[in-house]
């Protein structure tokens, strides 16, 4: 396991649960070292307990990744390129690669499989991503959370569900690989601007029709860059929108709220302890949609307010009245 936040700690959580030996690589010298001796994290999800036995905390990379042939990443997407770039591609050969990142490697405006490709040499029948529904703070409590896995490889989807199920995690298989990386990035946006109309005091009412209107923006944009079949009404992609844009649990809707009361982002972004990953994918997204040209007003008024200064209030009023 890569990365020391609050998702790769609800991961250990459920890989132990199932008797799974876990390598756990952390930048955090003083966190790894709380591990080992009094196994819990300290800085997220500290009420989890582990068994000594199954984890092996440090905070030499190589060596953690040498350790094992399944990598799980759970760094943020912001952080990925900082921590895997000095990697010599070799140490990935023959290993299967599970990406639990929900976001895009700002500047590339790259999803995590296209990155894992292209700077680390991983092919993609061994790559695998995790999509939601799924709080990290809800695994933790051990509430039923279904969970999608998605791969070209169907054996190595497969692999990756059965380390995974038990009593209170369910897994589906997709092969949507990069439709639902994309659906992930998005669903953050929207779960900023959802959380900006509850800030502006909109109600449950509007907030059905705006995510009603998110979906179909998300389908648009999917259908444009991933042409394949699927159904947007599934867990990967309706699912995890409507549970990030409505959970108490969703950093991506705190920021927005904050937003919608009148402060500003950058005081936003300091206020909160975790990496709301929609800021940095709104970039990304708009970026991509400069070539696509696909209509977005919902994730352009999101990205005018995130990194064009707009004033939250006018830019949502504006876009409210071409939704409702």
């Amino acid at each position: 396991m890569l990365g020391g936040g609050s998702w790769a700690t609800a991961l250990v959580k459920v890989l132990n649960t199932n008797g799974v030996m876990v390598h756990w690589w952390m930048r955090d010298a003083g966190v790894a070292e709380t591990l080992r001796r009094h196994h819990h994290n300290p800085r997220y999800l500290s009420a989890v307990q582990f068994d000594p036995q199954l984890i092996a905390p440090g905070t030499h990379l190589e060596e953690t990744i040498g350790s094992a042939d399944i990598i799980f990443l759970a760094i943020p997407s912001a952080f990925v390129a900082q921590v895997l770039n000095p990697l010599a591609p070799e140490l990935f050969q023959n290993k299967t690669v599970v990406s639990a990142v929900k976001g895009m490697i700002p500047g590339r405006n790259m999803l995590m499989a296209e990155y894992l490709r292209s700077q680390l040499g991983v092919q993609e029948d061994c790559i695998v991503n995790i999509s939601g529904p799924s709080h990290a703070e809800e695994v933790a409590m051990e509430k039923l959370t279904c969970l999608t896995l998605a791969a070209r490889n169907e054996q190595n989807a497969s692999r990756i569900a059965d380390l995974l199920r038990c009593a209170f995690i369910q897994c589906t298989l997709s092969d949507d690989l990069y439709g639902t990386e994309y659906s992930a990035v998005l669903k953050n946006i929207y779960a900023i601007a959802a959380g900006i109309y509850s800030g502006l005091d909109y109600g449950d009412n509007f907030l059905a029709v705006f995510l009603s209107n998110c979906i179909e923006e998300m389908e648009r944009f999917l259908r444009k860059v991933q042409p394949i079949t699927r159904d947007i009404k599934d867990a990967a992609y309706l699912g995890d929108l409507l549970v990030t844009a409505y959970s108490a649990f969703s950093r991506n809707r705190t920021l927005g709220t904050m937003l919608g009361r009148g402060y500003s982002v950058q005081n936003s972004l300091l206020q909160m302890n975790m990496v709301a990953e929609g800021y940095y994918a709104s970039a990304c997204i708009h970026a991509i949609n400069r070539q696509h040209q696909v209509p977005m007003p919902i994730a352009d008024a999101t990205y005018d307010v995130l990194h064009g200064q707009a004033e939250a209030r006018r830019v949502f009023g504006q876009l409210s009245r071409m939704i409702c």
